[in-house]
């Protein structure tokens, strides 16, 4: 009987790193993902400065797709104290998309009104 199980913390192995995401080798054959929103809640610009490949990690299972043997993963939901070393949160998140909005949404419009 399989360990991988919705909720649980399990412990796998990066077999693959993207920008959208990082795979992982898990136990009885099980593929899993952490999208890049599971892993923090900062902006994270480049996974491949937190994860290499072959690194062990402690993940949350979120979800299995039991015929594909595929697991949606997480290291955001597992918590503070068990978050895997090394993550440093940094960055300054959505705000410069906040101050840039309406000077954007203004050359739009004009380049929109000049058509």
């Amino acid at each position: 009987m399989s360990n991988i199980k919705v909720g649980k913390i399990v412990e796998g192995q990066i077999t693959g790193v993207t920008k959208y995401g990082v795979f992982v080798s898990l136990e009885d054959n099980y593929v899993g993902m952490i999208h890049i929103s599971e892993v923090s809640n900062k902006y994270i610009e480049d996974l491949n400065t937190i994860f290499k490949i072959g690194d062990l990690i402690k993940v949350k299972v979120l979800s299995i797709d039991e015929n594909k043997l595929q697991v949606k993963l997480s290291i955001k939901k597992i918590g503070n104290k068990n978050r895997r070393k090394g993550i440093e949160e940094k960055g300054i998140g959505f705000t410069p998309l906040k101050e840039k909005m309406n000077e954007w949404i203004e050359e739009k419009m004009l380049e929109y009104e000049k058509k």
